[in-house]
């Protein structure tokens, strides 16, 4: 199954559910291996932000949504539009927004979704990567619970509970498609008690929201509306949750069972998911057929590379060694976050490993190499000349450099290398580079 984007871009505008305020959004397709990155078009000059979990604020914090930054400015509410990107399989997109919050429409996901199918939806010349939860996995806080099970598909079981209204028990299952997506999820909408208004008024929420976009349940029934489904609420629990799993950043295959979840306990589950994504990404990796890499224990960490070579943050740019052969070869890993200093002023808009670095990281590893060993230990690695650089695909945020290298020429005080970075096994740099030892 291959990567989607949208084939033409589409603009919607409307008014945040919490803020009130107008607001508009354009939607733009996107090359392979982007992922979902909003750009805040009101702010100038601003870098992007990318919809995963290592950009989500705290949900505690900023209660009853789901909200992103980039450390300087944020992006509310955007559970509803990352739920239809994730129910539909789309991947890459651009999504401008000229405020702080996404438009909340008619308060579920229908419009987007709608807007998404007129767009068009293309497959993409690269195949998809999933994420396939191998071990059971449960959290739980207070009264609510979130399970993570082993699936061939997504398949989503949700239990609702307010046994003090209306509302009662709710339960729903769904294997998420997206046709049963468009049908069965997207329609439904939010929805709160009519005790709970005043409260999340005095907090400053539900600024925009009324008695059309949100479902309100009183003692009687629904305040001034009806139910689009007889289970509504619970379908939109599910609606939230499946937001909140878009920013694992890939497509899950997993059954996740919720019991009275939110999005503070959805998203924990997606940093455990991705707490175990990145330690099975190494490990994948290294056994990978193309790099040849099989162990996984790590050789040197972080402390042990700093005692060798001299470089420091924030121009260290290999996290640890993972296997480390005297005089023949090296793999190294550089984790890309959201935060590195050159993702300040290096297309802000479009953040983007600058391919110096990614050729200087492949030097640090080979330096790491050639100043491990016992007679080396106190001299400098100096290069003199990098040959037959090739830069092959864009390294972003959230993605892991694997770094090889293997040496061709060695005597005492000179020596080549052959070096290479991968992302998810595939190159993205290569290059050939010739260093002299000198005394420290």
């Amino acid at each position: 199954m291959n990567q989607k984007t949208i084939e033409h871009p589409f603009s919607i505008e409307g008014i945040g559910l919490h803020t009130g305020e107008r607001v508009s959004i354009t939607v733009q397709p996107a090359p392979v291996n982007t992922g979902i990155i909003f750009l805040r078009k009101d702010i100038p000059n601003t870098t992007a932000i990318k919809a995963d979990i290592n950009s989500l604020l705290d949900v505690e914090k900023y209660p009853r949504r789901s909200s992103i930054s980039n450390g300087t400015v944020h992006v509310h509410t955007i559970e509803h539009l990352m739920s239809a990107i994730y129910g539909l399989g789309l991947d890459n997109l651009i999504v401008e927004i000229n405020g702080g919050e996404c438009p909340g429409l008619d308060g579920s996901a229908l419009v987007f979704v709608q807007k998404f199918f007129e767009s068009g939806i293309v497959e993409q010349n690269e195949a998809k990567n999933f994420y396939r939860v191998k071990e059971p996995i449960y959290i739980s806080e207070n009264s609510s619970h979130i399970v993570a099970l082993p699936s061939d598909t997504l398949k989503i079981s949700y239990t609702l509970d307010y046994p003090n209204s209306l509302i009662k028990s709710q339960y729903a299952s769904f294997e998420i498609t997206p046709d049963s997506y468009a049908k069965e999820i997207a329609p439904a909408r939010t929805f709160c008690l009519e005790e709970e208004v005043e409260k999340l008024k005095s907090i400053g929420l539900g600024k925009g929201s009324d008695f059309n976009n949100t479902v309100v349940i009183g003692e009687r029934g629904v305040i001034h509306n009806t139910f689009r489904f007889s289970n509504e609420p619970v379908r939109h629990k599910i609606c939230d949750l499946i937001g909140d799993l878009a920013l694992l950043g890939m497509p899950l295959k997993a059954h996740i069972i919720g019991i009275r979840s939110g999005h503070a306990l959805n998203t924990k589950l997606v940093k455990n998911l991705r707490n175990l994504l990145q330690k099975e990404k190494v490990s994948a990796v290294y056994v990978s057929s193309s790099t040849g890499i099989e162990k996984t224990k790590p050789v040197l960490e972080i402390d042990d590379i700093e005692k060798i070579i001299p470089h420091r943050f924030p121009f260290l740019l290999v996290d640890r060694i993972i296997e480390l052969e005297e005089d023949r070869r090296i793999i190294g890993i550089k984790n890309v976050s959201m935060n590195e200093w050159f993702f300040q002023g290096h297309f802000p808009g479009r953040p983007v490993m600058p391919g110096v670095l990614i050729v200087e990281a492949i030097a640090q590893a080979a330096g790491v190499l050639m100043l491990s060993k016992k007679e080396n230990q106190g001299k400098l690695a100096f290069f003199t000349s990098i040959e037959q650089a090739k830069f092959r695909r864009a390294v972003r945020p959230g993605d892991q450099l694997v770094l090889k290298v293997e040496v061709s020429k060695l005597k005492s005080r000179f020596g080549q290398v052959q070096g290479k970075a991968y992302v998810d096994d595939k190159v993205v740099c290569e290059a050939v580079l010739m260093f002299a030892l000198v005394d420290g």
